[in-house]
């Protein structure tokens, strides 16, 4: 569990800084304090103080907790969005979203359940 100092630290928002790359397999807990782009396979926990792009190869399986979302592949469980989730025009959607606003492509699959609330705040604390 992160201390308040540390917290106060996380909450700052910056450039996109990690990446999981094609190819690469994370399990576990993934933290990060600003922007984050996965192109590969991640199955575990979410957190980011700003946006989650997964690209049209990447695949998650699990829980995140973001800003704001691009789905370009596959997302598998749940999203919790202060701010916007975008579907891309390929991307596949199972689970459970909760946001402020949402945006499907034509040919984006979504099949599940969406939550929508103007105070993205609430939504955070829901899930």
């Amino acid at each position: 569990m992160l201390g308040k100092n540390e917290m106060e630290d996380f909450e700052k928002s910056g450039d996109l800084n990690t990446l999981i790359g094609k190819g690469s397999v994370v399990e576990g807990v993934v933290k990060v304090q600003s922007s984050l782009r996965i192109d590969g396979r991640l199955k575990g926990q979410i957190t980011t103080t700003d946006s989650m792009v997964i690209g049209q190869q990447g695949e998650i399986e699990g829980e995140a907790k973001v800003k704001n979302a691009v789905v370009g592949g596959r997302f598998k469980g749940k999203i919790f969005a202060t701010g916007k989730v975008v579907l891309e025009a390929k991307s596949t959607f199972y689970g459970e979203l909760k946001t402020s606003k949402l945006v499907i492509h034509e040919g984006a699959v979504f099949e599940g359940v969406c939550s929508m609330s103007d105070d993205g705040k609430q939504l955070l604390t829901e899930g």
